[in-house]
């Protein structure tokens, strides 16, 4: 019984080689090559190789008998060797056994050789190429395997790290709601009203008073669809009032008889984000939509100054366009336009007058800028008062008016302390500045391209205002710049300009660019006296009379005119010099001693020095690069030695 029950039991198990495949060599990615068994040939081959047929006893050349009889002697040897090793064996017919197997031996190894030596078969061993992955000590593959597996484990390591920063790059660009509105939230003033999430595009907290609520409503996008190619749509949905819609831009013109006053700056173009059918994410449109709220409270600030603006001409407010006069017959155009979405430019009310496109009108981007700036100015002075803030004292009064009690301050005082230009009166005074600065720069150009003895030459101060700049006037002579030179300094302001000439005088000017013309033109005759007198005290003559204001002969058109009077060493040699800045230059001149005829008057020869008249002198034949440089070489010929 318990036989059978063991035999039912029992369970076959096969047992298999561990190193049955040795393994040859370990790739990068840890796999394992192995070594295939060997079959039964190419094992047999391989220990045949290891015999080593060289080593043969080259010195036995007996017969096959001798051979044979060796082999018997040997293993004779051996067997007794056996027999002495191992129990002996006790069956009696031993010996003929192992005599009748040597000579089935040697008659198979005959056969065998009778055979090949008949058939002509030879038998032929391939040698196995020796494996030096077989020597290969197994702490060498050990190390090996661990450094793979330390290089893959740092591999797999950064995999992981990149995928996870990749998923949560992913996660983050993706358009959820939350958090774009978190993220609306870090730029803009959001509140709940039940049910709905309300924005506020004003600018109440930077100081503003422009009635506009600028209210907007954030709704979640329910049409949203995202592509695998283009970006994701918006989460985020807003709606702003439909009069902010767009965009909005000033164009700042000066005219002079309807035509405009180009000065070559380039104009803004209508911003791209606004072109047909554009899609706009929530940040652009809110940024468009504060944009045209700014740029209406801009308007509507300079359309309420301009009608308390009380000047000579006043000015006039139509629709969108506010029109100022600058000087006589040049005005300032101020046009506020509104751009939609399809790119057409509409107006805040209908007005009569046709507005040219931006593209085609020139528009003077600095003006526009003091426009925005200005109005951002007013928005701070709103919020910051000025210092200090006493306890008891009304707040955002100046430091001056405190002392209007103690000091005993008039009316007039008081009113001129608390009068603040407009932004339009501010705006005005610019441009007017703006002007009247290149009606100077290009009078001052155009008469120095005109005149070409002396030389004008302007430097502009880098560093100006936006209502007062100068420029230094240096006028010279060529080739005698360190000889003479007349400086004078213009300043220019809004209606005005002043002249600071060498001499300290002050010559106040209005905006009529021709007055300027009419100075650098008396400048530049009174430089050429001043230059010959300069240049008589190194060539040795004398000054007998200098005079920059002529009181005699034709009077100048324009200006008055300068003369000086020179004797040259010996005193036999007279010039008269006169320089008008419409007349030109005159240059006489006389000699003495006269020839002396005695009559019953004057009999005396001493009358014969007196000088006598004047000659003029033909100024177009003397040698000379310029007017000094004539003057010198008339002198060096009237010196007699």
């Amino acid at each position: 019984m318990m036989s059978s029950t063991v035999s039912s039991l029992s369970v076959s198990v096969t047992v298999e080689p561990l190193d049955e495949y040795q393994v040859q060599d370990i790739t990068y990615d840890g796999q394992e090559k192995y070594i295939q068994p060997l079959s039964m040939s190419d094992n047999f081959t391989k220990l045949v190789s290891k015999i080593d047929f060289s080593k043969i006893d080259n010195e036995s050349n007996d017969t096959n008998n001798d051979m044979t009889d060796t082999i018997s002697e040997t293993n004779e040897v051996d067997d007794s060797k056996e027999l002495a090793t191992f129990q002996p064996s006790l069956w009696p017919f031993d010996s003929i056994r192992n005599k009748l197997k040597q000579a089935l031996t040697e008659v198979t190894v005959l056969t065998d050789v009778l055979t090949v030596v008949k058939d002509k078969r030879y038998m032929i061993l391939d040698p196995v190429s020796q494996e030096t992955n077989d020597m290969k000590p197994i702490t060498a593959l050990i190390a090996k395997k661990k450094a793979l597996q330390v290089a893959s484990q740092i591999l797999s390591n950064g995999a992981e790290r990149i995928r996870v920063a990749q998923s949560e790059a992913t996660k983050n660009r993706a358009t959820d709601f939350h958090t774009e509105l978190f993220h609306m939230r870090q730029n803009w003033r959001l509140r709940k009203k039940e049910n709905s999430i309300l924005g506020d595009l004003s600018y109440r907290s930077a100081g503003s008073r422009f009635p506009h609520t600028g209210t907007f409503e954030v709704t979640k996008n329910e049409d949203q669809v995202s592509t695998g190619t283009g970006p994701r749509a918006s989460a985020l949905k807003v709606k702003v009032p439909a009069d902010l819609e767009g965009g909005s831009f000033f164009q700042v013109k000066t005219q002079k008889d309807c035509d405009v006053i180009d000065d070559t700056e380039p104009s803004l173009p209508i911003p791209s984000v606004l072109s047909a059918n554009a899609d706009l994410n929530w940040h652009q449109k809110l940024e468009n939509a504060q944009n045209v709220l700014f740029n209406k409270e801009l308007f509507a600030q300079l359309a309420r100054e301009a009608v308390d603006l009380k000047l000579s001409i006043p000015t006039t407010v139509i629709g969108n366009k506010i029109i100022a006069s600058l000087f006589p017959g040049v005005q300032l155009s101020i046009v506020l336009c509104h751009t939609t979405i399809n790119g057409k430019i509409m107006h805040q009310k209908s007005s009569p007058l046709a507005i040219p496109s931006k593209q085609d009108s020139p528009n003077k981007p600095v003006l526009e800028h003091s426009l925005h700036q200005l109005l951002r100015e007013m928005h701070h002075n709103t919020l910051h008062h000025p210092m200090p803030h006493p306890t008891t004292a009304t707040l955002g009064v100046s430091c001056k008016r405190y002392l209007a009690g103690p000091e005993a301050y008039d009316r007039q005082t008081i009113i001129e302390m608390n009068k603040n230009d407009t932004i339009l009166e501010q705006i005005i005074s610019q441009t007017q500045h703006d002007l009247l600065r290149l009606r100077t720069m290009y009078m001052i150009d155009t008469t120095a391209s005109e005149i070409k003895d002396p030389i004008i030459v302007a430097h502009w101060l880098c560093l100006n205002s936006a209502t007062k700049s100068s420029v230094k006037i240096n006028i010279v002579s060529y080739g005698y710049e360190s000889l003479c030179r007349t400086p004078l300094v213009i300043h220019i302001s809004t209606k005005s300009l002043k002249a600071i000439l060498r001499d300290g005088r002050v010559i106040n000017m209005s905006y009529e660019s021709q007055e300027l013309r009419y100075l650098l033109l008396n400048q530049i005759s009174q430089h050429q006296i001043f230059a010959i007198q300069a240049l008589s005290k190194p060539m040795g003559w004398k000054v007998l009379s200098l005079n920059i204001n002529v009181g005699v002969g034709h009077v100048e058109p324009i200006g008055t005119a300068s003369s000086i009077v020179l004797v040259s060493p010996n005193g036999d040699r007279f010039l008269a010099i006169r320089c008008g800045p419409y007349s030109g230059i005159e240059v006489k001149m006389c000699s003495s001693p006269q020839e002396f005829y005695p009559s019953a008057l004057v009999r005396d020869r001493k009358w014969q020095n007196l000088t006598g008249s004047y000659r003029e002198v033909d100024w177009e034949k003397i040698e000379g690069k310029n007017f000094v440089n004539k003057i010198e070489y008339l002198m060096a010929s009237l010196v007699s030695y």
